[in-house]
């Protein structure tokens, strides 16, 4: 099998110096006003088995929705408040999982999301998400 190579493919380096630097680089491909996610899989994301660990996974899911969020809410801070992931199929070393995100809805202080995660054309998680948008007018009386 010929490795992957995202860089070939249109695919730019999404760099980050936090956690996401120890599993990433993450990659950002925009076609048609869209942006899509990948992490190109390499062992240091295996598990027991010897597949990709589920938490790589649900890292990408919350990075890809939380940027895809971000946009959505005029890149104003925000935070992940609640993330479901369900695994539907493993992901060897070396394949290239892709992350396609998708707005459900905005409310003033809520931003609900869902994501397919996929390798080639196989689905191999799917995600569904909120984020609060920390900017928002809170409905809570702190006193």
């Amino acid at each position: 099998m010929t490795p992957f190579r995202p860089e070939a493919h249109g695919w730019e380096p999404h760099s980050d110096d936090g956690f996401i630097g120890l599993i990433g680089p993450l990659w950002q491909l925009t076609e048609n006003g869209r942006t899509r996610y990948g992490l190109l899989s390499e062992h240091k994301h295996h598990n027991r088995r010897g597949i990709v660990q589920g938490g790589a996974i649900a890292t990408l899911a919350d990075r890809a929705m939380g940027l895809t969020a971000w946009y959505a809410n005029n890149k104003a801070p925000q935070a992940t408040i609640q993330l479901e992931v369900q695994y539907v199929g493993a992901v060897e070393i070396g394949e290239f999982i892709e992350a396609n995100c998708e707005v459900v809805r905005v409310t003033r202080s809520l931003i609900f999301m869902r994501a397919e995660m996929t390798v080639c054309d196989r689905v191999v998680a799917t995600a569904n998400g909120i984020w609060k948008a920390l900017n928002a007018p809170s409905r809570i009386d702190h006193r």
